[in-house]
This record gives C-alpha cells, sequence and structure tokens, in this order.
C-alpha cells in the first residue's frame, strides 16, 4: 500500500471540478466511483492502518467506508471541502466503530490511543485507563456525542491527525476546528462523568 498523504494534497493532485464531475456521473455510473475508488483506497488503507496497526481490520474499515460512501453519495456536498476530506470523515467514524467492536484492548498501541483521548477527557494525567471495563465506558461516553463531535476527536486524537489536516477533514477552518474540538471535549467530559456517577449510584 502506498504512504499516507493528507486530504489537502489528494486535493491538489486533483482538481475539484473534475472530482465533482466524477461524484456526479458515479450516482448514476458505478465505474466513475471505480475512479474515485483507485484514486483513494490506498491513503484510506494507510489512515486505517495506522490506526488499527493491523492489516485485518485495516482492510476492514476501508472496505467500510467506500460501502458506506458508495451508498451515500447524494450527501456528497460538491460544495464542500472535496471528496478526500468527506471520505476521511467516513472513515473516522468507522474507526469509532472498530474501537467499540475491536478494538478496545488488543493492542497497546490502541490503548495509549484511548488513554490520550481519556486524558482529554479528565484534565487528570494519573487517571489511566487500567482494563477493558474503563475502555468500554470511554468508548461508551464517546458513542453519546453528536456525529461532528465523535469525528473531530476521532480524527485528532484516535487518529491522530495533525491540525491542519484534521481542519481540512472537517471542512472548516484551524480556529473552526479549536472550538468544536473544545466543545467535543466538554461534551465527552460530562458524559464521561454521568456515566461514573451511573456506577456509582448502582453499586450504591
Amino acid at each position: 500500500m502506498l504512504g499516507e498523504a493528507s486530504p489537502a494534497s489528494e486535493q491538489s493532485e486533483a482538481s475539484a471540478p473534475e472530482e465533482r464531475a466524477l461524484v456526479a456521473r458515479a450516482r448514476r455510473d458505478p465505474g466513475a466511483f471505480g475512479v474515485l475508488y483507485r484514486r483513494y483506497v490506498d491513503r484510506i488503507y494507510a489512515f486505517a492502518h495506522r490506526r488499527t496497526w493491523t492489516r485485518e481490520a485495516a482492510e476492514d474499515v476501508t472496505a467500510a467506508t467506500f460501502e458506506r460512501a458508495y451508498r451515500h453519495l447524494d450527501r456528497f456536498d460538491t460544495a464542500g471541502s472535496g471528496f478526500g476530506p468527506w471520505l476521511y470523515r467516513i472513515a473516522a467514524n468507522e474507526l469509532v466503530d472498530h474501537y467499540r467492536r475491536e478494538g478496545r484492548t488488543k493492542t497497546g498501541r490502541g490503548q495509549r490511543a484511548l488513554h490520550a483521548l481519556a486524558d482529554q477527557a479528565t484534565y487528570d494525567d494519573t487517571d489511566r485507563l487500567e482494563c477493558e471495563q474503563d475502555v468500554e465506558r470511554m468508548l461508551g461516553a464517546l458513542s453519546t456525542l453528536r456525529p461532528r463531535y465523535q469525528q473531530v476527536l476521532t480524527l485528532r486524537y484516535l487518529g491522530g491527525m495533525s491540525t491542519e489536516d484534521a481542519a481540512e477533514s472537517m471542512g472548516c477552518s484551524k480556529a473552526v476546528l479549536a472550538v468544536t474540538l473544545h466543545r467535543a471535549l466538554s461534551a465527552l467530559r460530562r458524559s464521561y462523568d454521568r456515566s461514573d456517577q451511573g456506577e456509582r449510584g448502582a453499586g450504591e
């Protein structure tokens, strides 16, 4: 597979009008979607592999990303940031599902990615996730957030994207990304706190 490229560099390789035309054709011609698939499949695979660390999981995430993209081509905004960034947002959602289904405690690096998110959510560097139950609580809290908040947290923390690339994939400026990320972390922290309170109440 090829090395990972940023959404911004992908956009530079193909003109926006050309991609918009391809997407319009792909809505009625599967062959046009095949062009888009070949253009981006290695990049999405590389993105998924660096976040799941196994070939099988990366292939599953990649396949699910393109399947969802094809089913929802009618939702693609041709006036937006581009097809590549849109695919990365879909891949981010698939990664959330992957972590929830399979990636809870399979790898040390997977745990560290979730630790980084937990530390941001709790503002407590001594509060580490120690077991699968804690990881599931964090993922459960993440799943309660609105989709845009899940996307920004996944791209920035679980996905490890730079601020610039995360903003490009979200279709916004770095300033807007910072505000969205702050709000998403606040929402995640509240959800995580509610989960803690619920468990304490159940134990009383």
